[in-house]
């Protein structure tokens, strides 16, 4: 079999970038105003999160956060909050916050795709039918969340929230890392 490679040159092409800050650097004027964010250090606040057992399924948990982190929340006009949760057997995701259905339509999904009891092919079973399922779920959606931070909330779009998504019959406490860092 032979194969071939054609390796092209281009031109760079360097067209002007604008962006658009919603934040400036210090001037002068803003020096001294302590309402400036050009005035404010980076800081960074983090708190871990414990969250009650939670039956099989997805969790709209956005509420919870924000009461727990809430205080710390409010100090950052601009920054990320990091989210990361110390599970192999759940996950995090953001998703729709309104309609209820959604979250039960996603583990109807997921259990779909995820052939689960004692015809699946899993070699890893010792903790149950259910167990390398939650792993692989876990592993789909993954277990960090990164949110913007804007004027001491979270800036989500309207209709998004905060999931836990439990992929255990027999859940435990789940623990949620936060971080936040910013101005």
């Amino acid at each position: 079999m032979q194969t071939s490679s054609v390796f092209l040159a281009a031109k760079p092409v360097s067209a002007p970038v604008r962006v658009r800050s919603l934040y400036t650097s210090r001037t002068p004027s803003t020096a001294n105003d302590p309402n400036s964010m050009a005035a404010a250090a980076p800081k960074w606040a983090q708190k871990t999160i414990t969250l009650p057992p939670q039956r099989r399924g997805c969790h709209l948990i956005t509420p919870k956060i924000v009461k727990e982190i809430g205080q710390d929340l409010s100090e950052f006009k601009c920054g990320l909050a990091h989210l990361f949760l110390q599970h192999t057997s759940a996950s995090l995701t953001i998703n729709e916050n309104y309609d209820s259905d959604v979250r039960d339509d996603t583990e109807t999904f997921l259990n779909k795709i995820v052939p689960e009891g004692r015809s699946a092919p899993w070699k890893h079973t010792i903790e149950g039918p259910d167990d390398m399922p939650a792993h692989i779920k876990s592993s789909m959606f993954g277990c960090t969340l990164t949110v913007p931070i804007t004027n001491g909330q979270f800036n989500m779009g309207t209709w998004q929230g905060i999931w836990l998504c439990e992929h255990r019959d027999n859940a435990t406490p789940r623990k949620v890392v936060v971080t936040l860092n910013g101005i």
